[in-house]
Parts: structure tokens; C-alpha cells; sequence
């Protein structure tokens, strides 16, 4: 035997079993068909093809070269040889498996290999230690239903388990060698003519002719069990068959056991052996009665016959009679001696017999009795179901009914009527408090203490499948009449509703199975977890989870919906998770697999025989609820399927509506099929064929499903199996049928999208990807009439080919944490709960996808405003240094400016195509479950487009004012080049004279000659210079031009306008009037008013006040860019719904101001750039080059000084400023702060944090009232505590200095080596244009350089000197100054920039004032996550002034009515909040309360919002909440 085991590669499992676990698990061969490689194979293949019923299973062979000889014998043979040495007969198979396996993948085993009408092993022997053991428990679980004729109600039937059955025996035995095939006589004997079954192995199948190496002396069963159809039936009354295999004579105990077990015994004998003692022994005996099956009769026969003294009537000789009628002769013995002997026996009691033979009996191990005497002491105590549920189960019952109605109302609040909704819900959760005590009052029951108990023992399995055995076969006492009856009930044509509810009532009562002591566990556990940790009850039930998650993982189901109540209990399902998580460490992904489906259509059949999974099929009971069962991913198989587990989820029927309306479970299933739905990643839509029409109306209730899902973006997979679809082309002739069924789909997506209020879902098809391939049609489970009919072949294999197709569909699915499964089931069961199936971010594990994206596209939009921050640095320069360096005749500026506008284009198309790629790759990913947020992959889109058009503006108006700034410039330029080359040509005139002289001059006579010369050119010198304009009318003109399009009355009242002198010169006040604003106009919305000016136009004195500073001259950019930072102002404050003339006594007060500044700018850029004022201003420079050259000193280090200081120093610190600001923002971004700046969500929770730390009303009344202004400041913070630690200001700058500095050195070097630079004017002309893209170099400054004699080189050297001395003084200073003083020579300020990156669009709610949470800019609608209590917004009851506690959401789901400024102060009810805010979606739930931290904040500060508000402070019903609890909520 071992030798058979190690071929068969199964040695390992002889001592270590081999578990249902391992063979049902997912591995590389679970679906696929290689070719078997070798022996060891071949019990794999006969496990794979028995659990999913296919009648193949016993054919399975090893194929080689070899051939196996014929023979004549039949199976029975022992010397038969085979000329197959490679082949393993398929009983021997059979034994070692079942030999390898424990007790219940036996019991399994029994079961499907009954439902293939396979015989089973009744005696199993085991030649290695000559031990037999009877397989009682494994057939305990046959469930056999059948209609005997002896019945008196012709539609009555027997349904029970068959180990119980008392019936007759019939036993078939061989003496010797027979010619005739006992097993395939058998066969026949059981079939009818019409239904052929090979019941039994025999010599003919597959490998059948092989030598059996263990599995003689094995003694199978079967049965035969009428339908009630004389015409089909063989035998009239049911009949158990035995056949053992070997010959008697080597197997004494076997045949003795069969022999006072059975009715008859048929011996198939050789003439030969037929005066052997076995036969002459039993033959004295009545009982069991003796027939002698032989080939012929022979002289030699009728001896022994006469001798031993045998009936000669009970011989039969096949002799020349075909099979048919030997047959015949055989089967009319076999009911003869039933009628005459009425001898019956059930397995039970041939346990009996087993054990004084001295035969084992598997029922009679340690663990297995152990367990049923704890079966046995609950059973012991069930006289009647209803009353046992009531006294020993007694949490679950009406209490738990009462909770999970409790919970739904507390969501939905269909019964509140005119309560205030606090009051409402406070009751409310008093009343499950007092539930939750009566449930704790109820001490737990001996029964629950001993079922705990026992599934906390090492025979756990046996308990349960014991449990399971006899509450079922309780069960089978009531029920199956109750269904019929309830059918019939549902089928009259004069339905009684009352009736039908009571039925199903009474069904539920008498319900009874494991899973409703499992269900009093949760509720054990729910109401212990209720209590604080200390108490000891709850630790008593603290270690229930972790028993329940263990039976998960031991292949065990567990329920995930309460179908009696329609209710999860959410706290003891996340504790089962949890430890479940806990037990399978890091192996913890899962993927799921769920059916739906009309009531009896084969569902759970369908999941058992696809993943050998044990579901409750009709024995009595129908799935009530939704059960979970988790399937083992093998070792070799994650990478493939990606996932560590299958949760397979099988449901309850779903009814038509118009069945539901009548038992009330039209809600109930609705909840059903969104849940399952929601759960899974392939729904598998079950259709029945002969219930069609009732699937249409059940079409339309997964339809609304599959509509939820697609509106939170949740990506699955539908597929529909028509079952009971016969013939064999199917699915090509059922193309109409495919057609007709799109058809209903389609007409069931409109209803339904209808109802959702989703008219954007016409077809089927908008609503997931349809494809016929995923219709399966799959023939009826039995080939023939049950109960003798075997499974169909073609179901098996339909079943096979879907259970493949799912494999490849999972392969390209992404798989769930247990926690993230977890989390959207609990998300889900809410969104159910509170009947708010069309949900998004209140579900956490969207929330959490919908942030890792939006932290993804910060990152990505970060990335191009960089670039083109840098680009447009660069633009700018170009254009400010057009002209300088080289001649500009060849290209005005105007050609430069059209020229980097398309540039400029071209780099953001290129930018926003790379942001929309990463969006399509971050999508194809699926990283971060961002298929849950597939609805907002337009809105990225939209936003990358609208960031370039922002982009792209921003740089039009930087590029313009860079170009009207250049203009300014040049023409002064030009003038001051004139004047300095006059002077230049003087100076080297006069020092050309003064040599002539060829006497040595003293300095007072080289004075008075160059202070002559200076006077003479000077006074010849015209006045040239710029002609003052009026800046103020300029402005004024712009300001016209700007409000052009604002309409006629605006235009009149600016017509009113004659100058800006007047305007700006006060405090700007809001509204001066207040008279007859009372009623419109509250005094709270003036203030936001006023705020939002004073920001505005504190804003514009920093614009203007940095114009001033950069001393250029004034340009209309300056107005306009005022004008259009004004007009932001007020597209983002639209809620504050102000009027045309507002807007202009705004513009006029803010233009009034800027006017007189740019005026005063003007006038002084005019004063500091005269010509000759300049000139005069170089007089003292001219005068010490004339001396220097006179006496020829070496000017080098002079002018190397002059160019670094004049020249590159303010051009190094203008780029600084210009730079600077948005490399500390990219700091804070990107480096360790970005997880306070690295998206919105980060930014908003660490402000709240901030706000929080501070607790000061005073902070939060900023925050809330001037947003913008409060965040910039906490911005602000951050970067001056992030750059004033480790000198990181000063790192910063360091490096944008060093950078820049290498650069000119580089430059330096190379025009050293350039031959065609002969003076030193000439090279510092090459630097500057080399460094024109970079730096905007003081054109003037250059010029004052004088021409110098040619010493390039050791100009070259002292002008690094200095540049080194210049970048040591530069560094000193970054030293010396403060922070706030750097922060002010900013010309792009960090705060800002980061700000505008995270702001997102600036909206608040309307009501409570919480901030749009949108992650983008671009969005189709406004909202809120958790809204903040109404109070905090300024609201207040109209009635006692008292401010509003309630959110938002609860309040639009509600009756109530609200009124403020946007209504004219007309009450409005807040379910048409939309009409007045089309902007926002405030979504109707009632179930999200206020956060924590907002409950807190309202509580702390309560007294103080309600004096600011000038209103009554709130009455708080929240009770009390901690800044430890605030601060919980953050994260």
C-alpha cells in the first residue's frame, strides 16, 4: 500500500491528513486542464472533477505507450493482468484517497460522489494494518428526497437523511471467478431503460480492467429511490445496495457483516467453489436469503446443490439470455425476497453490527463522540423551535428585530414628524440603550455557554457539522411542509396577504441552524462592547471575534446580513475582521464573488459545486440573509489572481415585487442587492429559465444596484447564468434570447435610473461594460428525474467553463485589504441604512482615494507651475534686456514678444498633455482604489485644462507689462547714451590736449581743465527729457474701460466721475447708508462686507507699494492688474451678492489711492532718470577716469569693482527676489512639510489643528470670517519656523547665489579665451549678453564703463576678485538680516503661491460657512465633507434666536424651512436649497453628525459666537466632548 500511496504522491497524508481546506483552495490546476504528467496527479484530478460534480471523476488515467491487454475477466479478477503498469484502478484511487483524508473532506467526499449517483464506501478496508472501518459519519450528511408508491398522498414525498433510513439491504458478493460483470450488472439492474447510470465501477471503464492494489475487501453502497412514476420507476419502494469487492473467500468479516445486515444476498459464484463453508453455514438461516448468480448450469452444479441442500429457485443462470432479460429475472428475485422478508436496516444500525464483527466505526472516535455529547446536551433541550430561540437564544429574537429597526429610523427619520431632530434622535438611542440592557440582563444561556465551549475545542468541525445534522434534521420535521405550502400560497390566483406573512413568519420561527447561534454570539458581543472596557462581561466577550474569524478561516460560513431582521451587526463583524486580519498576517487581500438571484433558482448550488463551497441548499431550508465563505488562494497562485482569499457571498432569493408586497420584503431586498453589489467584484446574476418573467421584475432591483455603483465609481463585473437552458447549441440559438434579455435590461435601467433620478442611463450598457460573452447558459443540474438521476454532465462542465472565466476576469481586478473590505462594507451598510444609495465621500475608503488623487495632481500641477514660473522668468528678462547688449534694429521687441507668446503656448499644451497622460496612467494603475473615484476623473481633466488657460493668461499679462516697461526704458536710454558718448568723446579730447602740452600737469591744473570742459559741453547739451504725463487720467481712463461692459446704469453713475483726486483718501466704508438694510441687508453680512474690502484693499497697497520699490516707471499693466485682482475678488465673494454700484464706489476708492501713487512713481522715475541730472550725477566718475588715464594708472580692479557692484549686484538681487519666494514654496511642498502642504485635506486638518493647539475664540472667529487672510498667516508661520531652523533661509539662499555666481565665472573664463575680444569694454559686453537670458543688468550701469587700453587678461582676474569679494559681502549680508526683512524683498511671496496652490476654488457653504473640499479648482459642484454645525455660520432658530446646532445635511433631508439675504428674506425650505445654491450639493443624509472637533469648538465657545452673532447661545444635545476627542477626529 505504501508503495501504491507514494505513486499516487500521497504518502504525506497517510499520518498528516489531508484537509477540505487544501483540495478546495484556488491553485494553478484549479483551472486549467494540463494533461495529467504522472501518477501523483491522479487523485487530484479525481478531487478537482468531484467537487465540481462531473461524472468523469472516477475516469482518470495516467496515458502511456503502453496499452493494456484485453481480458475476459471482469473487475473482480485478482489475477487479471494489465498490460498497463503506468494505470491505477479507479477504486484504488478512491481508497487512498479516502484513506489520506480526515473525517470531514470524507464526508464531502460522500456527498458530491452521491449527488453523481457514484456508490459510496459503506466499509473501507486498509491492508496495511487489516483494519475495516464502517463510514457512518461520513455518509451522515446524504440527504435523500423520494416518493415511494406505498405513499397514500400521491404529492407527498420522504425527505431524510439516509444513514437514518431504515430499508432494505440487498447485498452482492462474488465466490471465485465469475464470467459476468457483477458491478455492470448492477448498473443495469438500478437503471432504467431511458437513464443509464455506471453507479458502480466495472471491468469496461477507464482503467477498470487494472489490478486493484488496496481496494479489495471494500464493501460500497448505493440506493435505489423511487420518483412516484410507475412507468419510470425500476423498483416500487426505496432499496439499499451493497457490493463488495473481492472474493468472499478472502474476506470473511465483510461477507459476514453482509450477511446479517441484509434482506438478500447475491453471490455471482464459480461452479467450482460453490461447496465452499461460507455458503453452507448462512444457507441453515432465514434471513439473509441466499441467490446464486452463474453463468450456466453444468451437472457439477446441480451436486453441490443437492448436496448443500440449496433452493433450487434461487439460482439464476444467465445461460443464452441477453442482458435485458437477465436483468429482469434478477430484479424480480431481488422484489420478491423484499416482500417476503421484511428485514430493514438503517447505517445507524449497522454500526451495530460493524462493532461486534470487531469492525470500526468512524462515528465512534474520541473527538467525534466528544462533540455530539455536546450536540446531544443542546438538542436534548428543543421540545419546541420557537420556544427554544425565545428562552436559549434570546438576544437576537424580537430584541434584535426592535435594534435593527431602531438604528434605520435613527437614519432615516421617517416617524419624526415635527420633533426637533436632536430630541428625536436622542430618544431614540435611549431606546436601544435600554435594549442593549435588557439583552445584558438576559444572562447568558447554558446553551450559548456550551456552544461557546465547544467551538473553543480542537473539535470544533465535528461540533458544527454535528449541530448542523440535527438541527437540520429537526428542521425537516416542519419545514418542508411549511415551504410547499408557502408556494402554493404564493401561486393562487386570490393571494392572501395575511396569510402569506404569517407562513413566512412561521417558516422564519421554525428556522433553526447554526447560524443563529452564531448570530447570538454577535449579539453577546454587541452588547458587551457597549459597556467600558473594565467591565467584566465585556471581557468575558472580548474573545468571541477571534473564535468566529478562526471557523472563517476553517472553511466555515459565516452570516454577513441577518436575513431575518435585514441587519449587519457592524461592531462584531470589524472585530471578527480584525482578528481575521490578525490570523493571516500579511496574506490578508481578498477579492469577492457573489450570486444573485430569484427565490429556489440554484444559486447555492451553483457556488458549491463552482468552489466546493457548503452553502445551505433546499434540505429543509433556504438561504435566508447573506452568508460569507472564505476559499484559499494557493501559495503558488497570488501573484496571479493577486489576492490571498476569495470571499464567495451567496444570498438569499430575491422576490418580484409584486410577492414582496405581500410578505413586505420589496425594502429588504433592495438592501440585499446594493450590499452584495456594492461588495463584490463579480456579481453573477443567476436567471432560472422557467422563472424568466418573474426575473424581469428582479431585474429591475439589481439594476437600481449596478446604478449606485456606477454613480461612486465602483468597477464590477456582471454576469448572468440562465440555468436550465438544455440544448447543447444553446448559446448560439439563443442569440434572441440574449437580444430579448438586453432588451429587458435596458427597459429595467430606465425604470430604474428613473426612480434614482439618473436619467443620463437609458441602456444597460451606460451603466457597466456588457458583453454577451458574460452570458452563460448552463443545462439543468440532474440528467433525468431526481432522485436517480445523476448530475447532468453538461452542468458540470458549464459550471467548470464559468469558474474559469471569473479566474481570468479576477486576474485583472484589484484585490481588497481585509481592513479596506472592512471599511467599504461598513460605509456601504451605512449608505444602505439611511436609504442614501447615491453616496460619495461620506463612504472612507473613497474619501481616502479621492485624497491620494488629489495629492497626486498637486503634485503634478506643482511640477508645471514651476516650469513655467521659471520660463516666464526668463521671458521677462529677454524682453527687459532687448536692445541692451546688441543691436535691436534687426528685431523689434514687439517681434520678441509675438515670438514667445506660441512658446509659451507650446510648453503649457505639452504640460497639460503630460498632466492628462499621468491622470490615464494613475487610472490604469488602479492604485489607491481609484476606481472608487472614477467619477471625478473629468473634473482632473477639466482642472489641467483650466490651469493652463490661467497659466497662459498670467503669462500674457507678465509678458505684456514686461514689454511696456522695455518701451519705457529705451527711448530714456537712448538718451542717456547720446549724452555719455558726447562726454566720453570730450573727456578723451581733452585728455589728448592735455598731453600734447608735453608738460607735466599738477591735479588743480587737470581740474580746472576738465571742470571747463565740463561746463562748456554741459551748457551745449539740449533738455531732452521725459515729458511729465498725467497718470491719474490714465487711470481714470482704464478704470472706464474696465466697467464698459458692466451696462448702462453703471455707465451713468461713472459718468458722474470727473477725477480721481477725491476718491481713496478715507477709510473705505461698505454700505454709508444703512437705512432700510435691517431687512436685507444683516448687520453680519455687512461685516463679511467690509471684511472682504478692508483684505481687498489692503491686497492693492501691497501691489502698489511693491511697484514702488522696483523704481520703474508707471504702465497701464499696473491699473489693469489691479482692476483684474478686484474683479477675482468679487467672482470668488458672488455670495455676497453685491451690486453694480458697490463694485464701482470699490474700484473708485481703490483706483483713487493706486492713481496718486503711480502719479507720485511717475514723477520720480521722470526726476531720477533726467539725462542730465544723470550726467551730473557721473561727473565726479568721469573726473577720476580722466585723471587716471592722464597719469595711466591701471583702472582694472577700478572698473572690475564698478561692473560688480554698478552692474551685477543689483542684477544678482533683483533675480533673488524674483526667484527666491518660489523655491521656499517648492520647499514647503515638497520636502518634510508636505505632509501639511502636500494636498488641500492636509493643509485644512493641520490649520484645524493649529486652531485647536490655540483654542482661542477670537482665532477661530478669523478663521472663519476671513479665511484667507488666517490660512495665508498660517502659512506664513510655517515658512518662518521651517527657514529659521538649521539656517535653512540661509542654505537657500546660499544656493541660488552659488549657482548664479558660477555661471558669470563661467562666462568670464570664456571670454578670456575669445581672440576677438580685444578691450575691456568689449568683454564686458560678452558677459552681459551671455547672461541677458538670467540676469537684467542697469544698461546705464554699463555705459559708464569707459573704453580702457587693451589689458583683457588681467582684467579678467581682478573682475573674479571681485566677483568673489562681491558673493562673500552678499552672503554677510543674508546673515545680517532678519526674516521679515528678507520676506519683504520678495517679489513672489511663498505664502501666496502656496496658498493659491491648495486654496482650491475658495467657496463656503452657504449655511455653516465650511470651505468647498474639492480637490481641484475646476469642479462640476460644490462640497463639503462634514459640515460644521449651522450656529457657527451665524444661524439661528427664528423663533428663540438660539443658534443651530444641526448640519447641513441633516437639515436638507428634513421639512424645515430657512431664510437669509439670498431669499429676500422669503422662507424657503431646505430640501430646494438648490434652487437658491445651483452651485453646491449638500447631500440628504441624515446620517452624517456633526465631527467631533465642530461639536467641540460650538460647545467651548458657545457663549461667544452667540454674543458675536447677536443671537442666543445653542442649546448643545450632544453631551460632552473633550479637545482629546476633537483631536481624534483629525486624525
Amino acid at each position: 500500500m505504501k508503495k501504491l500511496l507514494e505513486n499516487l504522491g500521497l504518502a504525506e497524508y497517510y499520518d498528516k491528513k489531508l484537509t477540505l481546506r487544501t483540495v478546495l483552495q484556488i491553485d494553478k490546476n484549479s483551472v486549467t486542464d494540463v494533461p495529467v504528467q504522472s501518477l501523483s496527479d491522479l487523485p487530484w484530478l479525481f478531487l478537482k472533477r468531484l467537487m465540481l460534480l462531473q461524472r468523469t471523476a472516477r475516469s482518470v488515467k495516467f496515458s502511456s505507450s503502453d496499452e493494456a491487454e484485453d481480458s475476459d475477466w471482469d473487475d473482480d479478477q485478482d489475477s487479471a493482468e494489465s498490460g498497463c503498469p503506468q494505470s491505477v484502478n479507479p477504486l484504488d484511487i478512491l481508497t487512498a484517497v479516502f484513506l489520506c483524508s480526515d473525517t470531514i473532506l470524507q464526508q464531502e467526499v460522500i456527498m458530491k460522489m452521491s449527488m453523481c449517483q457514484f456508490a459510496v464506501p459503506l466499509l473501507l478496508p486498509n491492508c496495511d494494518n487489516n483494519q475495516i472501518t464502517l463510514m457512518l459519519w461520513a455518509m451522515r450528511d446524504i440527504v435523500k428526497k423520494y416518493r415511494p408508491h406505498s405513499l397514500s398522498d400521491p404529492s407527498g414525498f420522504v425527505e431524510e437523511r439516509i444513514v437514518l433510513s431504515d430499508l432494505p439491504l440487498v447485498s452482492f458478493v462474488r465466490l471465485g471467478r465469475c464470467n459476468i460483470s457483477k458491478s455492470e450488472t448492477l448498473n443495469k439492474l438500478l437503471s432504467n431503460s431511458q437513464q443509464h447510470t455506471d453507479t458502480f465501477v466495472h471491468f469496461n471503464m477507464d482503467c477498470g480492467n487494472v489490478n486493484k492494489k488496496i481496494s479489495d475487501g471494500l464493501v460500497e453502497m448505493a440506493w435505489y429511490l423511487p420518483c412516484g412514476n410507475k412507468n419510470i420507476d425500476v423498483f416500487p419502494e426505496p432499496i439499499a445496495i451493497a457490493n463488495l469487492r473481492g472474493d468472499i473467500q478472502n474476506f470473511e468479516t465483510q461477507f459476514s457483516f453482509l450477511c446479517k445486515a441484509s434482506t438478500a444476498v447475491f453471490v455471482f459464484f464459480e461452479s467450482q467453489r460453490l461447496d465452499t463453508q461460507l455458503i453452507s453455514v448462512p444457507s441453515q438461516k432465514s434471513t439473509p436469503e441466499l441467490f446464486f448468480v452463474g453463468d450456466s448450469n453444468n451437472e457439477s452444479i446441480k451436486a453441490t446443490v443437492n448436496k448443500l441442500n440449496l433452493k433450487k429457485s434461487n439460482f439464476i443462470f444467465k445461460a443464452k439470455q441477453n442482458d435485458a432479460d437477465f436483468v429482469v429475472k434478477i430484479q424480480s428475485k431481488l422484489q420478491d425476497a423484499i416482500r417476503d422478508i421484511n428485514h430493514k436496516m438503517s447505517v445507524v444500525r449497522l454500526a451495530e453490527i460493524a462493532r461486534n464483527l470487531g469492525i470500526l466505526v468512524d462515528e465512534d472516535a474520541e473527538e467525534c463522540q466528544c462533540a455530539k455529547k455536546s450536540v446531544d446536551e443542546i438538542i436534548s433541550k428543543i421540545n419546541d423551535i420557537v420556544q427554544f430561540k425565545k428562552e436559549e437564544l434570546p438576544l437576537h429574537g424580537e430584541i434584535l428585530m426592535k435594534l435593527a429597526k431602531l438604528e434605520k429610523e435613527e437614519s432615516r427619520l421617517k416617524n419624526i414628524g415635527d420633533k426637533d431632530i436632536n430630541d428625536y434622535r436622542k430618544y431614540l438611542q435611549n431606546e436601544k440603550n435600554k435594549l442593549r440592557e435588557e439583552q445584558r440582563s438576559k444572562n447568558i444561556s447554558d446553551t450559548m455557554s456550551c456552544f461557546i465551549s465547544a467551538i473553543s475545542t480542537p473539535e470544533r468541525a465535528y461540533f458544527l457539522k454535528w449541530l448542523r445534522i440535527a438541527l437540520e434534521n429537526r428542521s425537516h420535521e416542519v419545514l418542508p411542509q411549511l415551504r410547499e405550502l408557502y408556494k402554493q400560497k404564493c401561486q393562487d390566483d386570490c393571494r392572501n396577504k395575511q396569510e402569506i406573512v404569517e407562513l413566512d413568519k412561521k417558516i422564519s420561527n421554525n428556522s433553526l441552524g447554526v447560524e443563529h447561534f452564531i448570530r447570538e454570539m454577535s449579539q453577546l458581543y454587541e452588547a458587551a462592547v457597549s459597556l467600558s472596557e473594565e467591565e467584566p462581561y465585556r471581557k468575558q466577550m472580548e474573545r468571541l471575534p477571534r473564535l468566529c474569524a478562526e471557523l472563517l478561516l476553517d472553511g466555515f460560513s459565516l452570516e454577513l446580513l441577518d436575513g431575518d431582521s435585514s441587519n449587519i451587526p457592524v461592531k462584531w463583524l470589524s472585530s471578527v475582521f480584525s482578528e481575521l486580519n490578525t490570523l493571516v498576517e500579511s496574506k490578508n487581500r481578498i477579492m469577492v464573488v457573489t450570486v444573485l438571484g430569484v427565490q429556489s433558482s440554484g444559486k447555492s448550488t451553483l457556488l458549491n459545486t463552482m468552489f466546493g463551497v457548503q452553502f445551505a441548499v433546499s434540505s429543509g431550508r433556504c438561504t435566508r440573509g447573506a452568508f460569507m465563505q472564505l476559499i484559499k488562494v494557493a501559495d503558488d497562485c497570488p501573484a496571479k489572481l493577486n489576492c490571498d482569499y476569495i470571499m464567495i457571498i451567496d444570498t438569499e432569493g430575491l422576490k418580484s415585487p409584486e410577492l414582496a408586497q405581500l410578505d413586505n420584503s420589496y425594502e429588504h431586498d433592495n438592501e440585499l442587492a446594493t450590499l452584495v453589489v456594492g461588495l463584490s467584484d463579480i456579481t453573477i446574476v443567476n436567471i432560472a429559465m422557467e422563472n424568466s418573467t418573474e426575473m424581469k421584475d428582479i431585474l429591475q432591483i439589481i439594476v437600481h444596484a449596478f446604478i449606485r455603483m456606477k454613480e461612486i465609481g465602483k468597477k464590477h463585473k456582471c454576469l448572468f447564468v440562465h440555468q436550465n437552458v438544455a440544448d447543447v447549441s444553446a448559446h448560439d440559438s439563443n442569440m434572441k434570447g440574449r437580444q430579448f434579455l438586453l432588451e429587458q435590461l435596458d427597459e429595467m435601467t430606465q425604470a430604474a435610473a428613473k426612480m434614482e433620478n439618473k436619467l443620463e442611463f437609458s441602456k444597460f450598457t451606460d451603466v457597466m461594460n456588457y458583453d454577451t460573452k458574460d452570458d452563460f447558459y448552463i443545462p439543468g443540474l440532474w440528467h433525468g428525474n431526481p432522485p436517480m438521476a445523476p448530475v447532468c454532465i453538461g452542468y458540470s462542465e458549464s459550471v467548470y467553463g464559468l469558474k474559469k472565466h471569473i479566474m481570468e476576469i479576477l486576474k485583472k481586478h484589484k484585490s481588497y485589504k481585509i481592513n479596506e473590505f472592512l471599511k467599504w462594507t461598513k460605509d456601504l451598510w451605512d449608505a444602505v441604512k439611511y436609504e442614501k444609495f447615491i453616496f460619495s465621500f461620506r463612504n472612507s475608503l473613497v474619501a481616502d482615494a479621492y485624497m491620494k488623487l488629489c495629492t497626486e495632481y498637486n503634485r503634478w500641477e506643482w511640477t508645471l507651475r514651476k516650469q513655467m514660473h521659471t520660463w516666464a522668468l526668463k521671458a521677462e528678462t529677454k524682453i527687459l534686456n532687448h536692445g541692451k547688449f546688441e543691436n535691436s534694429e534687426k528685431c523689434t521687441i514687439e517681434a520678441v514678444r509675438c515670438h514667445l507668446q506660441p512658446e509659451a503656448e507650446a510648453e503649457l499644451s505639452k504640460g497639460e498633455a503630460e498632466i492628462n497622460d499621468k491622470i490615464k496612467s494613475y487610472y490604469k494603475q488602479g492604485e489607491g482604489h481609484v476606481e472608487l473615484v472614477e467619477n471625478y476623473r473629468q473634473d482632473f481633466i477639466n482642472s489641467a485644462k483650466s490651469l493652463k488657460m490661467e497659466l497662459s493668461n498670467s503669462i500674457r499679462n507678465k509678458l505684456d507689462a514686461a514689454v511696456s516697461r522695455r518701451n519705457g526704458m529705451m527711448k530714456m536710454e537712448g538718451i542717456k547714451k547720446t549724452y555719455m558718448d558726447m562726454m566720453e568723446k570730450k573727456v578723451l579730447n581733452l585728455l589728448k590736449d592735455c598731453r600734447e602740452k608735453k608738460k607735466d600737469m599738477s591735479v588743480s591744473m587737470l581740474d580746472e581743465a576738465f571742470e571747463k570742459m565740463w561746463q562748456e559741453t554741459v551748457s551745449t547739451l539740449a533738455c531732452t527729457g521725459l515729458e511729465p504725463q498725467d497718470i491719474k487720467t490714465r487711470v481714470l481712463h482704464c478704470l472706464r474701460k474696465n466697467l464698459e461692459p458692466r451696462g448702462s446704469s453703471v455707465a451713468q453713475l461713472f459718468d458722474e466721475v470727473k477725477d480721481l483726486n477725491s476718491h481713496g483718501c478715507e477709510k473705505f466704508i461698505a454700505y454709508k447708508d444703512k437705512t432700510g438694510l435691517s431687512k436685507w441687508w444683516h448687520k453680519s453680512h455687512i461685516k463679511l462686507v467690509q471684511e472682504m474690502s478692508d483684505n481687498l484693499i489692503r491686497d492693492c497697497q501691497v501691489f502698489v507699494q511693491l511697484k514702488r520699490e522696483s523704481k520703474d516707471d508707471y504702465d497701464d499693466t499696473y491699473t489693469r492688474e489691479i482692476l483684474n485682482m478686484i474683479d477675482e475678488r468679487l467672482q470668488a465673494n458672488e455670495n455676497l451678492k453685491l451690486k453694480e454700484d458697490f463694485e464701482l464706489s470699490l474700484k473708485l476708492h481703490i483706483c483713487g489711492y493706486a492713481s496718486r501713487n503711480f502719479q507720485d512713481i511717475h514723477n520720480q522715475f521722470i526726476k531720477v532718470n533726467n539725462p542730465q541730472t544723470a550726467l551730473g550725477n557721473l561727473k565726479k566718475k568721469y573726473h577720476s577716469d580722466f585723471t587716471d588715464l592722464y597719469y595711466e594708472r591701471d583702472q582694472c580692479q577700478k572698473k572690475a569693482d564698478e561692473f560688480t557692484t554698478n552692474c551685477l549686484k543689483p542684477a544678482l538681487e533683483r533675480y533673488m527676489s524674483e526667484d527666491m519666494g518660489m523655491k521656499m514654496a517648492d520647499k514647503m511642498m515638497t520636502g518634510e512639510n508636505s505632509a501639511i502642504f502636500g494636498s488641500r485635506a492636509t493643509l485644512q486638518m493641520s490649520v484645524l489643528k493649529n486652531l485647536l493647539d490655540e483654542s482661542k475664540f477670537e482665532t477661530y472667529l478669523r478663521f472663519i470670517t476671513s479665511y484667507e487672510t488666517y490660512v495665508k498667516a498660517f502659512i506664513l508661520d510655517k515658512i518662518k519656523k521651517h527657514f529659521s531652523e538649521e539656517n535653512r533661509m540661509i542654505t537657500l539662499e546660499e544656493k541660488i547665489l552659488d549657482a548664479v555666481i558660477k555661471e558669470i565665472q563661467q562666462e568670464i573664463e570664456e571670454a578670456e579665451k575669445d581672440s576677438n575680444i580685444n578691450d575691456i569694454k568689449g568683454f564686458i559686453q560678452h558677459i552681459c549678453t551671455k547672461l541677458q537670458n538670467k540676469l537684467v543688468i542697469p544698461k546705464d550701469a554699463v555705459d559708464k564703463i569707459s573704453t580702457l587700453k587693451n589689458a583683457k587678461k588681467k582684467f579678467a582676474e581682478f573682475l573674479q576678485c571681485s566677483l568673489n569679494d562681491m558673493n562673500k559681502s552678499l552672503k554677510e549680508s543674508f546673515k545680517a538680516r532678519d526674516f521679515q526683512s528678507k520676506m519683504h524683498r520678495l517679489q513672489t511671496k511663498p505664502q501666496d503661491v502656496v496658498f493659491k496652490q491648495l486654496q482650491g476654488c475658495g467657496k463656503q457653504c452657504p449655511f455653516c460657512d465650511a470651505p468647498c473640499e474639492a480637490g481641484v479648482e475646476t469642479h462640476r459642484k460644490h462640497f463639503v465633507l462634514i459640515h460644521r454645525p449651522q450656529g457657527i455660520g451665524q444661524y439661528r432658530n427664528h423663533d428663540s434666536k438660539k443658534l443651530v446646532t444641526d448640519i447641513c445635511t441633516s437639515l436638507v433631508h428634513g421639512n424645515g424651512n430657512f431664510k437669509c439675504h439670498d431669499t429676500n428674506d422669503q422662507w424657503r425650505p431646505y430640501g430646494e436649497y438648490d434652487k437658491i445654491y445651483p452651485d453646491w450639493r449638500i447631500d440628504r443624509d441624515p446620517s452624517i453628525d456633526a465631527s467631533a472637533y465642530w461639536k467641540y469648538v460650538m460647545t467651548e465657545f458657545n457663549e461667544q459666537f452667540a454674543e458675536q452673532y447677536n443671537a442666543k447661545p445653542a442649546e448643545i444635545t450632544w453631551g460632552n466632548i473633550t479637545k482629546t476627542d476633537a483631536e481624534k477626529y483629525l486624525f
